[in-house]
């Protein structure tokens, strides 16, 4: 799961077929990682589909080769196809928070993860404390390669509200494999634990195990 991300780049338009192929797959394991385990919300419809889409080419790329490995340009093609009606929406209604969201989510589904932290920040000007919304443009940073960002991000979003556990998760991943900060991840995952008493034994167990493992290879270092 989390181990992938040590292997995210940023996105470019001169990515081969079979990077981006890497990243798509990347991606949709990761997607349990990096604000899903304990999201709050879920995209609209339309992102939904988007998701769907791009899951299902990634699916194929992993199987016995029916459909061909997408390309970057395709993939965004894809996206634009499907935020299309919503970007005209946001003509007529620029501060539209839960359109720039919508089309924040597709572009994101389809890992373009630039576009999509890029809506994500407009949304936030409008609404700068949605603890949601500024976790998800973390993880669209992260994705492109922007660690530092991505850091910023969710430490702002600890300032709104310090128990959010998805921020404090997303914050144990980031610097573990993102800043190889070992001991920075476990006590953000030790604090998610401790300010969220009451969370669902499946996910303790995994945030435990996390602890563990980064501890361990802390202890080596």
């Amino acid at each position: 799961m989390a181990d992938g991300a040590q292997q995210v780049t940023p996105s470019g338009s001169n990515w081969q077929t079979r990077q981006v192929y890497a990243m798509a797959a990347i991606c949709l394991i990761l997607g349990l990682a990096l604000g899903y385990l304990f999201r709050g919300s879920k995209p609209q419809s339309s992102a939904g589909a988007a998701g769907r889409d791009s899951q299902s080419i990634a699916a194929g790329g992993m199987g016995n080769g029916a459909h061909p490995m997408p390309t970057l340009d395709q993939m965004k093609q894809m996206g634009d196809k499907q935020a299309g009606p919503l970007l005209e929406k946001l003509k007529t209604d620029p501060k539209d928070t839960d359109t720039l969201i919508q089309v924040a989510h597709i572009y994101e589904s389809v890992h373009q993860f630039t576009e999509a932290a890029g809506y994500y920040g407009k949304a936030l000007e409008i609404d700068p404390k949605n603890v949601v919304t500024r976790t998800q443009m973390a993880s669209c940073l992260y994705y492109s390669g922007d660690v530092d960002g991505a850091l910023s991000q969710l430490q702002q979003s600890l300032m709104y509200d310090p128990t959010n556990a998805n921020s404090l998760f997303n914050l144990g991943v980031i610097r573990w494999h993102g800043k190889q900060d070992a001991k920075g991840a476990v006590a953000a995952w030790q604090q998610l634990l401790k300010s969220n008493p009451n969370l669902e034994a499946n996910k303790k167990n995994q945030v435990e195990k996390l602890i563990a493992d980064a501890s361990q290879q802390g202890n080596k270092n």
